[in-house]
């Protein structure tokens, strides 16, 4: 793969910049876009001339809004238990041994809201909004979206969060611990710099070292997320889940219940 069609990538000093170039769709993936980020992801993860890599959404509207609804009809458009290789897309921001940071321009929701969990390190502008919608549209990320986000942001607001699909600003995502920091908007770029050329500064041994002692603790969740999947991709096949989906591409309420 020479070429993206969803993603821009690009390398500035050492740090490798990998946006989900669909701004028309809020930066939701389908599944080339998810093809598309693990190649770049392991371009970048490999690639000893690369000491940190920056995850972001293109334009100032939106981080990334997910699985684009618009190619799941009872399954997405890829490959994989449910249609996106969203476990292989996860595991690999935790895998390459660089860290990996969430340059946050705008709405992270759904999916996007679990990318952040899963960055080793987040910064957002202050216009940025979080939040998860998977019950609303019959989804659920039953793994590092859940699990992960228990660990970073606690096992009560996690709960909040899936269980009542909120918005939460910026300020309140850094006082529950999804973001490192938060920065006027205009000021983003300036600040992930900052903050790229610091790691470049530091021994890449190290700090690959510290990733994977940090990931030691944590990854028995991939097996919970591996079953989950296996339960999402049977619950994805039901009248509740594509009534979430249905409810969603016609701009109305769904109908969940009886």
């Amino acid at each position: 793969m020479t070429e993206y069609t969803d993603i821009q990538y690009t390398v500035k000093n050492g740090a490798a910049t990998i946006a989900i170039n669909r701004p028309d769709k809020y930066n939701a993936f389908r599944g080339q876009t998810c093809e598309e980020m693990i190649h770049a992801l392991n371009r970048a993860g490999w690639d000893k001339s690369i000491g940190v890599i920056v995850l972001t959404g293109t334009g100032t509207k939106a981080f990334c809004t997910g699985g684009d609804q618009s190619a799941h009809d009872g399954g997405y458009d890829g490959r994989g238990l449910i249609g996106l290789p969203v476990e292989e897309l996860q595991g690999l921001i935790r895998e390459v041994p660089k860290p990996v940071i969430a340059r946050v321009n705008g709405y992270a929701i759904g999916g996007g809201n679990v990318l952040v969990t899963c960055c080793d390190l987040a910064i957002a502008a202050d216009t940025a909004i979080f939040g998860q919608v998977g019950p609303k549209v019959g989804s659920v990320d039953p793994g590092f979206g859940t699990a992960l986000l228990a660990r970073v942001a606690g096992e009560k607001k996690a709960r909040e969060i899936w269980f009542l699909c909120r918005r939460y600003s910026a300020a309140q995502a850094l006082e529950m611990g999804l973001v490192n920091t938060v920065v006027p908007a205009d000021q983003l770029d300036a600040e992930v710099e900052r903050w790229c050329d610091e790691i470049m500064a530091l021994s890449p041994t190290a700090i690959a070292i510290a990733k994977r002692s940090f990931n030691a603790d944590s990854d028995s969740i991939r097996g919970i997320g591996a079953m989950g999947m296996q339960a999402l991709s049977l619950y994805y096949g039901t009248d509740e889940s594509q009534e979430g989906v249905k409810a969603f591409m016609e701009k109305r309420k769904p109908k969940f219940r009886g």
